[in-house]
């Protein structure tokens, strides 16, 4: 009862007018500017971590090998399962081996202890979620090696680590590095990421941060239809234009492109060339991201309630299946070419990334959003409720109620409607939220649209 009554306590501690606030984790993304020498400090204990990583996965492995795979009793089912269950190394077992490592690498003893218990505690996440994909009946995907070029990041999950007053960073077994704080941190740092992306190193640095209640001064709510021809059409008739950042970049990418393929392979001027391609995908991915923040920010500031579809982008652009002639067997034309342009344009609108940004930013603002199924929301009429089906190419919304407009706003009136009725509503995340999102309890029924 005690322990209860602490979480209580904690729970609804405030300003002492019983205002409630909740603790959460924010990370704060910033630039690192080390030195040529701890710069080579850092990409060597990436590499000896990488050598840890793919060390682990080999024993891993080696042990169902040797104790599971040639058991003579190997292709009985239940026997499998048993003998997985008890030979299997944990991470635990690895973590002990690790003072004896360094004693063999002395190498190792030049890298923070916790940071090798990390690396140890992601190949165990890495097993976890592959048999969880296995019993779910998915694809499963068996962990891999890590080449040098797919290993990126550390982390110092307690300590280790330091912020200066000067604004510095402080690691353990490496040095102060010189940080970029463009933005303030909110509280004492609890975990520290170093990351590497290209030739550019960054520090991540989860806070824990007070979170109180807020209420939004706003009580309009919105219907937003996400799409190719504007990135997102409001049901107050706005739009916001899509800005093709990848469409744009193609003529330099393909030019970066073709000059990788024109080095010979293993030379260092290939190498020279791929990172080039690295910087340019980089850039495109950076222009994305801003234009993410910037407009889900202004959506989340004016809106109290937001309402979204529940898309799946990766099976919408995924590529169509093969057809083959019965008789012939020879493969027919499936409009893959005709498609590929569109998979291209809808991963490179980023619907997903913006409107987890929504709901991240909806958090703290005092606001919410929602999402409905998308079934015919772009077929049924918003003035009469009637179902009219239409070709892609077809963009003007007529019925014969007499309703009149574009397609795309056309459904996001109806996205808004199917929203705040209560119907068919999916939350994204399962957990509540942790801000008050209305002042009153008929804020949904003030919407002009109903």
């Amino acid at each position: 009862m005690r322990k209860l009554f602490k979480q209580f306590v904690n729970l609804w501690h405030g300003n002492g007018k019983g205002q409630r606030a909740m603790s959460i984790h924010k990370a704060f993304k910033y630039r690192l500017y080390p030195t040529k020498k701890q710069a080579k400090k850092l990409q060597e204990t990436l590499d000896w971590l990488r050598e840890l990583y793919n060390a682990a996965i080999q024993e891993r492995r080696d042990a169902y090998d040797l104790c599971v795979k040639r058991h003579p009793n190997y292709y009985d089912e239940a026997t499998r399962k048993q003998l997985t269950r008890d030979q299997a190394i944990s991470y635990y077992q690895q973590a002990d081996q690790l003072p004896e490592i360094k004693e063999l690498r002395q190498e190792y003893q030049e890298i923070h202890s916790q940071v090798l218990q990390d690396i140890l505690r992601r190949v165990k996440k890495t097993f976890d979620a592959f048999f969880g994909r296995v019993r779910e009946g998915n694809t499963p995907g068996f962990p891999r090696y890590k080449g040098k070029d797919h290993f990126d990041s550390f982390c110092y999950p307690q300590s280790g680590f330091s912020v200066t007053a000067d604004k510095r960073l402080c690691l353990s077994k490496i040095g102060t590095l010189k940080v970029k704080m463009h933005r303030k941190l909110f509280g004492p740092p609890k975990t520290c990421t170093i990351k590497r992306e290209g030739e550019h190193w960054f520090v991540v640095l989860v806070c824990e941060v007070q979170q109180k209640m807020v209420y939004h001064p706003s009580e309009e709510t919105v219907g937003i239809d996400l799409g190719l021809l504007h990135f997102a059409t409001l049901s107050d008739g706005r739009t916001i234009e899509t800005p093709h950042y990848l469409r744009a970049a193609e003529t330099r990418l393909a030019h970066a492109q073709q000059r990788v393929a024109r080095k010979k392979r293993g030379s260092a001027r290939r190498k020279k060339a791929g990172k080039f391609v690295g910087k340019v995908h980089r850039k495109v991915a950076n222009q994305r991201k801003d234009f993410l923040h910037k407009e889900s920010r202004k959506l989340v500031k004016k809106y109290q309630t937001l309402v979204f579809e529940d898309l799946a982008p990766s099976r919408m652009s995924r590529r169509p299946k093969p057809k083959q002639d019965e008789e012939t067997g020879e493969y027919l034309p499936n409009g893959a070419s005709a498609k590929a342009g569109l998979n291209k344009s809808i991963r490179d609108a980023g619907w997903a990334q913006f409107v987890q940004h929504c709901q991240n930013k909806a958090e703290e603002a005092g606001s919410r959003v929602l999402l409905v199924s998308p079934k015919y929301t772009s077929q049924m009429c918003s003035g009469c409720g009637a179902i009219q089906a239409k070709a892609l190419d077809e963009r003007w919304h007529s019925c014969s109620c007499g309703t009149e407009l574009d397609r795309d706003h056309n459904s996001a009136i109806v996205i808004l409607r199917i929203g705040l009725s209560g119907e068919p509503i999916r939350k994204k995340r399962n957990k509540s939220s942790q801000v008050r999102t209305e002042p009153s309890g008929d804020a949904l029924l003030r919407s002009p649209w109903l």
